[in-house]
């Protein structure tokens, strides 16, 4: 293929490099990768891979179809192999369009066996094969011929052989030794899924799934138009044994359905991509600032194509359903790098795939944006800068705690410093940090990475999680020998944090002697600015929060979102923290050491300035920043007052 094009002088050598140099970030297709940067057209990579494989390239556009011909081969058939009969000549062979450069030798004895003809394959353009498996095999799917002359563009004079290619290229009637060539030449080359740009159609309709802030999504009716119009003929996919759900998989409908659905999530900013069999379909939605948004529900037949596809992409055993399993998708798309950490799980329907999105690039955090009160945020500054003890943050997944670690980082963060993290894996690239990722597969765990820093010299030290006694006490031991620890603990709050630790079995003198503070969160949906508007209402139902007034029927100002295409009429956008932060003083560290209560705890913590969660999130309720359902969705639990 590369010969062919710079032969003609259609890719220069300089661009041909530059493709290459892509190719080896993304490992996609080279052919591919030529057409999305633009050194070329789909036609001239079809007639260079046609010259590849010893096949005729055909001009789809301006051949003549016959729609009988066509029929031959099973519309499931043909979407499956990605193929269309063109016409009969009189030697009983037919003439079959191929636009896969893997296709399989083995599938022409498949179509041969169907039809009882002997099929001549010729190569054409993906999006021309494309056009015509959609005008033919629907149209017979209704019981109806296209209209017009049967040819596949309306031209007149359209001839039902090609046409010399522009360049001379592989010109000449077909014959058999065309077809003896081909299973010397086709090749198994895998299609990578890395490189997503180009997966979803330009569109700049708006309506309810508008991306935001941009309004380039898809709205949600013209996304599951998008994908359901890959799904056609796919029907019986269940039945089939795992080497055929493998090459279904591969398929060229699969492929774009699951780019389509990871870069429109990524283009609406979701954390999460679900992806749920049901008895009835496949139900898809995102997780968009916290909150679960059904997309669309796909039909049935393509549960098990569709998970197959995803778990390949996630380099996983597609043949083992009864277990969960975990991976990682590396991915590129619209120039930014993205890590999606994949776990499967069975289920009474079939397996569910939960997909993590994370932004490998390097972005930069600043405290300021977080939401820290003031008092807080003046508190915060003075535990970090100490140059020993250790830091926790509590709170439970998706709380948003990495994030405040990482803003906390790069506040310290100086060239006098030596940081180390040891995460698992590492959400974002830092500069200046020694970001370590955790290898389970090599051994590399924290507790043995934690040993390997204290060899390092460090000065401050972020451990992803303290998850068992070992690793716990290797912190711990950091922070008493002159470094600086943040770690992370899942806890409903800041005074439970130093008894999670006491229940993994760290001594209580330890907890108190290296502990400086402990910061707990959550994250409420952001009031919408573009359609923000205020309200009136009674003091009284702040009463939960702790807002005391002397005149309960005291009306107040509140604000909430009406909805809009910026928010994706939820009201909301963008998230805000809610923070309760125990800073540590003489009184609780004797609590600690005696194992008082967590009672006892937080009432101490609150006589030396501790603010609740709810506390904040009052006061970020009457800032206009967020609305009073969302701080009882995030912070309330059953049994407080």
């Amino acid at each position: 293929m590369v010969d062919y094009l710079t032969e003609k002088g259609l890719v220069s050598p300089e661009k041909l490099a530059t493709a290459r140099e892509v190719q080896k970030s993304t490992t996609g297709d080279l052919g591919d990768i030529i057409v999305d940067l633009g050194f070329a057209g789909e036609r001239e990579i079809a007639e260079a891979r046609a010259q590849e494989m010893g096949l005729q390239y055909l001009d789809l556009a301006r051949t003549q179809i016959d729609p009988d011909i066509s029929a031959l081969i099973p519309p499931h058939m043909s979407r499956r192999l990605n193929v269309l009969a063109l016409k009969k000549d009189a030697s009983n062979r037919i003439l079959v369009a191929i636009g896969d450069p893997k296709f399989k030798p083995a599938n022409l004895e498949d179509i041969q066996r169907v039809t009882k003809l002997k099929p001549v394959p010729v190569f054409v353009s993906r999006s021309e094969l494309r056009t015509a498996l959609d005008r033919y095999l629907n149209s017979g799917q209704n019981g109806t011929k296209p209209t017009g002359n049967g040819q596949s563009n309306g031209r007149n004079g359209a001839s039902p052989l090609p046409r010399n290619g522009r360049n001379g290229a592989n010109s000449g009637p077909l014959s058999d030794a065309g077809l003896s060539a081909v299973p010397a030449i086709l090749k198994e080359d895998a299609l990578t899924p890395a490189v997503l740009d180009g997966a979803l159609p330009p569109s700049n309709v708006t309506g309810s799934f508008v991306q935001s802030g941009s309004g380039q999504g898809l709205p949600k009716s013209d996304l599951e138009n998008q994908l359901q119009k890959e799904l056609l003929d796919m029907a019986g996919a269940e039945d089939e044994d795992d080497e055929a759900m493998r090459e279904m998989s591969d398929d060229a409908p699969i492929i774009r359905i699951s780019h389509t659905i990871i870069q429109q999530a990524i283009r609406e900013g979701a954390s999460d991509i679900h992806i749920e069999p049901e008895k009835r379909g496949v139900r898809i939605r995102y997780r968009i600032d916290g909150v679960l948004n059904e997309i669309m529900t796909v039909p049935n037949h393509i549960k098990q194509p569709l998970i197959a596809r995803f778990k390949i992409m996630a380099d996983l055993n597609i043949a083992e359903r009864r277990v969960p399993q975990d991976g990682r998708i590396p991915i590129r798309t619209e120039g930014k790098d993205y890590d999606l950490r994949v776990s499967t799980v069975p289920t009474l329907a079939g397996e569910k795939i939960v997909m993590r999105i994370l932004d490998k690039g390097s972005i930069q955090l600043t405290m300021d944006q977080l939401g820290f009160a003031p008092d807080v945020r003046a508190k915060v500054d003075e535990i970090i800068v100490q140059p020993q003890g250790m830091l926790l943050l509590t709170g439970p997944t998706g709380s948003g705690k990495t994030t405040t670690l990482y803003s906390i980082l790069n506040k310290v963060s100086t060239v006098e410093k030596n940081v180390m993290t040891a995460e698992d894996p590492a959400e974002y690239q830092l500069a200046g940090i020694n970001q370590v990722t955790m290898n389970k597969k090599a051994g590399l765990n924290f507790a043995n990475t934690l040993r390997a820093f204290l060899r390092q010299d460090p000065d401050i030290i972020m451990v992803g999680e303290m998850r068992d006694l070992e690793t716990s006490q290797i912190a711990v031991e950091a922070a008493l020998t002159g470094h600086m620890v943040y770690s992370t603990l899942h806890t409903n709050d800041a005074p439970s944090a130093v008894l999670r630790l006491a229940d993994m079995g760290v001594e209580t003198f330890l907890i108190a002697n290296t502990v400086t503070g402990v910061i707990a969160q959550r994250l409420a949906r952001r009031i919408c600015s573009n359609c923000r508007q205020p309200y009136q209402v009674e003091a009284s139902t702040l009463k939960r929060f702790g807002f005391n007034v002397e005149d309960p029927g005291q009306m107040i100002t509140l604000y909430s979102g009406t909805g809009c295409e910026n928010c994706r009429g939820t009201g909301f956008k963008g998230r805000i923290g809610i923070y309760e932060l125990m800073a540590l003083d003489d009184e609780l560290r004797e609590l600690i050491v005696t194992r008082a209560s967590i009672a006892d705890i937080k009432n101490a913590a609150k006589r030396n300035g501790m603010k609740e969660m709810r506390e904040d999130g009052l006061q970020k309720v009457l800032d206009g920043v967020t609305t009073p359902d969302e701080v009882m969705r995030v912070v309330f639990t059953t049994g407080q007052s």
